[in-house]
């Protein structure tokens, strides 16, 4: 009885649905959906029915006794909780299997990764200067989204070297690492110590029994979302939970050579980040008016100018700049594989902002005029950086296929 059942053939709509969710487990595939989820919202955004968009995004959810939450902010604090424990497993196995286990060939992509938030914040700081509350916003133009910028290396430089795919993945690790780390010591509300003991008890209660092997999820998404609840309670923004989750997920390999924690996690996971989470909140934050009106008033804002110059310029300066003078200074090695025209490539991508930068963009300005205009230069600014990205790497295309003709 249980062989036949076992060998039963998988009906169309399950194998439909594991193909599906195999295809978003790839950071390509989960760009293009963003992208897709993106570009619809700016459509309604920008049509007579604009008003039921906002309407959607103030709808207020008092749910779990956490008031004034409107749909927005469910996405940015609780659908991005998700997003940041595949950031937190991903951060775990970069120290554990990746280019963070070895310090010699991490320095590259740290320094890089440091210096592509530094200098971006010091542009913005500079535009910002005298704006008063228009400087809280300094940490807009310090994130990189690896979702989109995968997406545009794939599309455009489709046979990169695996060194210089594994530069921006750790590069954008160190980056998430840097925002959420910012986002916890900045970008906090009302601070409530209480509900943070108890989230903090939830998570080593987490991480304990990661460490003694425990596997059923039963236990865990109970500790998981009760993190989460007080981690939102205590002031703390929610998704600095998910990244703790996330690291605490055991990568611990099992003797009958079983899927480990991390990898079931990541395994469930990743499609409903990738399919569900990231664009929704995209959907939910993306929608802006692109009238002559509004991107004129985008082009006089010295916040949203800020946004821009930091993401585009300051990205492509710090991230090439630090990699340059570790490598001068003796602090890290330009690896086998890698060429400073395909590390300038990355520079430029690493200025497209969006996930976090939009969310941070969110926590720093209430006001919704004002974060309208910061996410119009977030797109602009990431636009601009996709297409001068695409330039380059097609030109590093051409030149690779002309060195083969001549060999």
């Amino acid at each position: 009885m249980t062989r036949a059942r076992h060998n039963r053939p998988v009906r169309p709509t399950i194998r439909y649905a594991r193909h599906v969710a195999g295809a978003l487990r790839t950071e390509t595939v989960g760009g293009v959906v963003m992208l897709a989820a993106t570009v619809i919202a700016l459509i309604w955004a920008n049509t007579p029915w604009s008003s039921a968009y906002k309407s959607l995004q103030t709808h207020e959810l008092n749910w779990l006794g956490l008031h004034h939450m409107d749909v927005a902010h469910w996405a940015s604090g609780g659908l991005l909780a998700v997003f940041f424990f595949i950031a937190g497993l991903e951060l775990r196995e970069e120290l554990t299997h990746g280019e963070l286990r070895d310090p010699r060939a991490a320095a590259l992509p740290v320094i890089a990764a440091a210096a592509g938030v530094v200098v971006p914040a010091l542009i913005f700081l500079a535009v910002t200067a005298g704006t008063g509350d228009g400087m809280r916003g300094w940490a807009v133009p310090t994130a990189t989204d690896i979702a989109f910028a995968l997406a545009v290396l794939a599309v455009t430089f489709s046979d990169c070297p695996g060194p210089l795919r594994a530069f921006l993945l750790t590069l954008a690790v160190v980056d998430d690492l840097i925002a959420i780390t910012i986002i916890a010591l900045f970008y906090g509300s009302d601070f409530v110590p209480g509900a943070l003991l108890l989230a903090v008890a939830c998570v080593a209660v987490y991480g304990v029994l990661q460490a003694r092997g425990v596997r059923t999820p039963w236990v865990y998404v109970p500790l998981a979302l009760l993190a989460w609840y007080f981690t939102q309670r205590s002031g703390i923004h929610a998704t600095v939970a998910g990244v703790a989750l996330g690291m605490l997920t055991s990568g611990k390999e099992t003797p009958d050579e079983r899927p480990t924690n991390a990898e079931r996690a990541d395994h469930v996971l990743r499609p409903i980040s990738a399919g569900l989470c990231v664009p929704l909140f995209a959907f939910l934050s993306a929608g802006v008016a692109l009238s002559g009106d509004a991107l004129n008033g985008v082009f006089h804002d010295r916040v949203a100018i800020g946004v821009m110059l930091g993401l585009v310029v300051g990205k492509f300066v710090g991230v090439l700049g630090g990699a340059w003078t570790a490598v001068r200074l003796g602090l890290a090695r330009l690896g086998g594989g890698l060429h400073w025209r395909e590390l300038a490539g990355v520079a430029v991508l690493a200025g497209v902002g969006f996930t976090v930068s939009l969310l941070i963009g969110g926590l720093a300005y209430p006001d919704p005029a004002q974060f309208e205009r910061v996410t119009t230069a977030v797109l602009i600014a990431s636009v601009t950086a996709s297409a001068v990205a695409s330039a380059i790497f097609r030109h590093r295309v051409r030149q690779r296929a002309r060195s083969v003709e001549v060999t």
